[in-house]
């Protein structure tokens, strides 16, 4: 007699539970607006900052979501996890601060690298180890957005980093004239993790905020940007998982 598996000990799914794709936004109430956009749709779980759905895209592509919460520590348990139980892809859909002065808010970014300011990553594997996405999934990720846009995203390099209400003025100066281009925190983790572990991770993100902007819109005036360039990313990730399911077929 064999025993019944287990599930993850975080995000609670069992093999069978979770699609090869997975969208994963740190927001769980991100990833419950995600999921209101599947043509159909089954709740696997709710726990801790984790919130997993699976179904199908409009196109019929297996897709899942999976909330990860705020850096490093739980975005890597995430990607581990679902992992194990199946999932072969992965795309962030995600919030960021732009760090250049000509990125507005409310911009769509396809991340090309990140810095890895973060701790997470460096228990994988030492700092000279890049932090770069899957090619096949970031020229997904490109494609989608152009159609969705009628032009080409933001592209390029982020700044990945842990505390947020710490501001090394010094480093966001060196990092902006080296051209990085935004700075959130989770996808130098989910790169490096995904990396060692034979994975495909790619990264879309829409810009809530920019340090350089002078004056600064008001809270009310950056909410109402981002939730309009969140329902972008959300289309632009929802176009990738379709192409990249198609080439595979």
């Amino acid at each position: 007699m064999t025993d019944a598996p287990n599930p993850q000990r975080h995000v609670r799914a069992l093999p069978g539970d979770v699609a090869p794709y997975v969208l994963i936004p740190g927001d769980p109430g991100r990833a419950e607006r995600i999921a209101e956009r599947f043509a159909t749709k089954t709740l696997v779980a709710r726990n801790r900052e984790y919130v997993l759905f699976t179904g199908t895209t409009a196109a019929g592509s297996p897709i899942s979501v999976c909330s990860t919460g705020i850096g490093g520590p739980s975005a890597s348990i995430a990607v581990e996890e679902l992992a194990r139980v199946g999932a072969t892809h992965f795309i962030r859909v995600g919030s960021s601060g732009g760090r250049q002065p000509h990125v507005p808010i409310g911009s769509v970014v396809v991340v090309t690298g990140a810095y890895r300011g973060e701790g997470t990553s460096q228990d994988y594997v030492p700092l000279p180890y890049p932090a770069v996405p899957d090619l096949d999934v970031t020229l997904a990720l490109r494609q989608a957005a152009q159609a969705t846009l009628g032009q080409r995203a933001f592209e390029g390099i982020v700044y990945t980093r842990d505390a947020f209400y710490r501001r090394d003025h010094g480093l966001n100066q060196q990092l902006t004239e080296a051209g990085v281009i935004a700075a959130e925190q989770e996808c130098s983790t989910v790169f490096v993790v995904g990396s060692l572990l034979g994975l495909k991770v790619g990264a879309v993100l829409g810009t809530d905020s920019n340090i350089f902007l002078d004056p600064q819109p008001t809270m009310a005036e950056k909410e109402a940007l981002y939730r309009q360039v969140e329902a972008t990313t959300i289309e632009i990730a929802l176009r990738a998982v379709d192409d990249l399911h198609a080439a595979a077929a």
